[in-house]
């Protein structure tokens, strides 16, 4: 019975085991995150086999492996902190995505309101960033009235989104409605 190409490949990955732990023990110094450099490394390697070519070296192959995923790790890591015991994370707070969403949605509402003009001028300037000369020169009026326009429109929108303390959220739901319609 002849032994296939997979069969080779895994017998030659096998054999170059002992000196890939060496290798990446001498990159971490810890014996458990060396093993799981291994562990990827042989995992890239088998499902890559089929772009490794025969005859060349298998071993420097691999160390290259695992050389760039024990460097990839490291540059990743270069960001973080460790926190054993939590503290950190203890004082880390993350406003509830609600409250944004809410806030966009009484954004949207407050900018259907503004007149068309005014919309587009704060849009190609706002969003687009476009200078003023360019949205002057989209909307074929003058430089001053799309200055204009930006500011009624951001003056507008301050107005409609100003929000007092002491309004609840439905009656403030129920202004904007009939702002809407009048």
């Amino acid at each position: 019975m002849t032994e296939s190409p997979t069969d080779d490949f895994q017998q030659q990955l096998t054999a170059v085991l002992p000196n890939l732990r060496a290798f990446a023990r001498s990159l971490c110094n810890n014996a458990h995150q060396a093993d799981d450099h291994v562990q990827e490394t042989l995992v890239k390697a088998w499902k890559y086999r089929a772009s490794f070519q025969a005859g060349t070296n298998l071993k420097a192959w691999l160390f290259t492996i695992l050389r760039n995923g024990f460097v990839s790790e490291k540059r990743k890591l270069r960001h973080e902190i460790e926190d054993v015991d939590g503290i950190m994370a203890a004082r880390l707070s993350v406003n509830g995505e609600q409250q944004g969403h809410m806030e966009m949605m009484d954004f949207a509402r407050a900018f259907e309101q503004l007149p068309a003009d005014q919309r587009e001028a704060l849009l190609l300037i706002g969003a687009e960033g476009f200078s003023y000369d360019d949205a002057a020169l989209m909307c074929g009026c003058a430089v001053g009235t799309i200055k204009s326009r930006v500011n009624r429109a951001r003056g507008k929108l301050a107005e409609l989104l100003s929000i007092d303390n002491t309004v609840t959220m439905d009656k403030r739901s129920s202004d904007v409605d009939t702002a809407s319609l009048g």
